[in-house]
């Protein structure tokens, strides 16, 4: 899994509706989606920008799985 962004969310959207159905993934609280590699070369196909932040880490990977990108806030 590697960690994307989007230049503005009107292209968040289109890269959304594209991903959805095609690849897992999650977003982050932070507006960061982690995706699997192979998506990024389907939305380079697809002339969607994006800016990859890199590898996600452990804990993201894990925090996506439990569907919470942070601690709960205490």
């Amino acid at each position: 899994m590697v960690t994307i962004v989007f230049p503005d969310r009107e292209t968040e959207k289109k890269a959304l509706g594209f991903l959805l159905g095609r690849f897992s993934g999650r977003i982050l609280e932070s507006g960061e989606h982690l995706v699997p590699e192979v998506a990024l070369e389907a939305l380079a196909d697809q002339n969607i920008p994006f800016a990859v932040k890199g590898k996600a880490t452990y804990e993201q990977q894990l925090a996506a799985v439990r569907g919470s990108a942070s601690p709960p806030i205490q």
